[in-house]
């Protein structure tokens, strides 16, 4: 089991502030942080890397790597080299591999042990012991990958005997998630022929990306109204590419927010990804009213990014379709934050798949409402929140079940409520992003 939770809770509070200012790069996207270090073992020869999250998740990841024959260095910060053993050079670690917190790297990785001729165990925190692992362990058995052992319900820890050929499949994801499709992907570089994975809704697609810009043959073409059918030809030769990770969205969030409920503020966010499929928050904030300015749209690492102008905001409610939970899944805790300081009623439909995250996190974000005053309400699988109209009580204490987004969006809801909000325990921030009190410090943020 990992310790990265053990030793006492860390309680920290946010109080409200008079204004944020200045300008932040916040950390490199965590998606495509995992899938550089996998790639990069996944290639003959060297990979460099810069803007590296070097958060808890993604230095696991690393490790797994490692032990699967990878030569990993970092370099300085955010820069690493990955050397790789190419696409059949893996070889059975000798140690357990421990995700910790890592639902990302854990699913990844399962991918790539399921497509190759070794045996693998995967475990991690108690948070990750909980995580439904049946999706992804499915279709890796349809591919010929034989699940030696698993905790009830097809959880952690789970010990994966790796195809030495690969069955090439047509499979079709169960629920819109670039974990299940990355995982069928990844094990099909060592499948012979063409696996296709068909999606009725549309999840990030970061793992085609880099695949293709490391070499591999991958199409994608529309299959219904939202859907996607990626096709990728198995065992390609991946060629190193330098990758310049950009500021990943999630992250960007919590500044963001923070900007828009605290009057008076401005800052600049620098870099953010601009992949479509990942700034679904972005649309929903500007439908609230939010003033988000782009600038400088450019073009790294085969991702657009930009740099972003956010002024404090008058908000109102919107309804958010669950066709865009996809595009924002892990923002929801932080727009409902949002949504209590905005004028009206904010229905954010759709949110099933947030009863399975680190924690039930529709549940926590409900229950942190609750005990700051927020008016709101799960029906079904939605979340309403009543706003304020710029005005939160706040006072209470959240707990966070080792969630690092509960425990972030709680501490942006303190700098604009009335009484200071509360985190349970501060210390899983360091999963995604080791350097949120610091940065948020730097723009006025006030937590002790």
């Amino acid at each position: 089991m990992s310790n990265a939770h053990a030793g006492s809770p860390r309680p920290l509070s946010a109080r409200r502030i008079a204004a944020l200012a200045g300008r932040v790069r916040p950390p490199g996207d965590k998606s495509i942080s995992h899938r550089a270090m996998i790639l990069g073992l996944l290639s003959a020869g060297e990979t460099r890397v810069t803007g590296l999250l070097e958060g808890d998740d993604v230095l696991r990841t690393a490790a797994a790597c490692r032990a699967l024959g990878a030569l990993i260095e970092r370099t300085g910060e955010g820069a690493w080299t990955v050397r790789g053993v190419g696409i059949g050079g893996l070889r059975s670690p000798a140690e357990v591999l421990d995700f910790g917190n890592a639902g990302t790297g854990s699913r990844l990785m399962m991918g790539v042990v399921g497509g190759h001729d070794v045996t693998a165990s995967f475990d991690g925190d108690a948070s990750l012991r909980k995580r439904p692992m049946r999706r992804i362990l499915d279709p890796l058995a349809l591919m010929g990958a034989e699940i030696l052992s698993q905790a009830e319900g097809g959880r952690c820890p789970v010990t994966i005997r790796g195809a030495a050929d690969p069955n090439p499949i047509t499979y079709r994801t169960p629920v819109a998630s670039a974990q299940i499709k990355s995982a069928v992907l990844l094990a099909a570089l060592n499948a012979p022929g063409e696996t296709t994975v068909i999606e009725t809704e549309a999840s990030r697609d970061h793992t085609e990306k880099m695949l293709s810009y490391f070499g591999a043959s991958v199409t994608v073409t529309p299959e219904g109204e939202h859907g996607r059918r990626i096709v990728l030809k198995g065992r390609p030769e991946l060629a190193p590419r330098p990758i310049v990770v950009p500021v990943d969205p999630s992250s960007a969030a919590f500044p963001i927010v923070a900007a828009l409920i605290v009057p008076n503020s401005e800052i600049v966010v620098e870099a953010m990804m601009m992949n479509p499929l990942r700034i679904g928050l972005l649309t929903t904030l500007r439908e609230m009213g939010a003033d988000i300015e782009e600038l400088d749209r450019r073009v790294e690492g085969g991702e657009e990014v930009a740099d972003l102008r956010v002024r404090s905001s008058v908000l109102k409610g919107v309804d958010v379709p669950a066709d865009r939970a996809p595009s924002m899944i892990d923002e929801y805790p932080v727009l409902a934050v949002a949504a209590a300081f905005a004028k009206g009623e904010t229905r954010m439909r759709g949110l099933q798949e947030l009863r399975v995250k680190e924690s039930d996190r529709l549940q926590a974000v409900a229950d942190g409402l609750a005990a700051n005053g927020v008016d709101h309400a799960i029906e079904g699988d939605d979340l309403i929140v009543r706003g304020g109209g710029g005005r939160a009580a706040g006072g209470g204490t959240v707990a966070t079940h080792l969630d690092h987004r509960i425990a972030m969006s709680f501490l942006v809801m303190g700098c604009a409520s009335d009484k200071p909000v509360t985190v349970d325990d501060d210390r899983m921030i360091a999963t995604s992003f080791p350097s949120f009190g610091p940065l948020m410090a730097g723009l006025g943020a006030d937590f002790a």
